[in-house]
C-alpha cells in the first residue's frame, strides 16, 4: 500500500527533504531526487507507521468501549428508594 499525500503536503515534504540534506548533511539534493526519496519512504516505511497508528487507535477505542457501561450507566428500579423499608404509603 502506497500512501498518497495531497499535492501541497507532498511539495512541503519534498522541500523539507531538500532542506534536511542541505543543512544537516551539507549536501544538495535536487527536487527530483527528493521526490524519489519521498516515494521510497511512502512505499517502504509509511505502512509501518500507518499500521502502528491503527493499532494505537484500536487500543484507545477498545478502552473507550470498555468504559461505556460506566459513562452511560443508569441506576435501575429507583422508584422505591428513599421511601423507607415499608415501601411508602399504600393506596387502596
Amino acid at each position: 500500500m502506497t500512501l498518497e499525500l495531497p499535492r501541497e503536503t507532498r511539495q512541503q515534504a519534498v522541500q523539507s527533504i531538500e532542506r534536511y540534506f542541505e543543512q544537516e548533511l551539507d549536501q544538495r539534493i535536487g527536487n527530483i531526487q527528493a521526490g524519489a526519496l519521498l516515494n521510497f519512504f511512502l512505499r517502504e516505511i509509511a505502512p509501518s507507521v500507518y499500521n502502528q497508528a491503527v493499532r494505537e487507535v484500536q487500543e484507545r477505542l477498545l478502552a473507550r468501549v470498555q468504559e461505556l457501561d460506566i459513562e452511560c450507566h443508569e441506576d435501575e428500579f429507583v422508584h422505591w428508594r428513599g421511601q423507607g423499608a415499608a415501601g411508602g404509603t399504600r393506596r387502596r
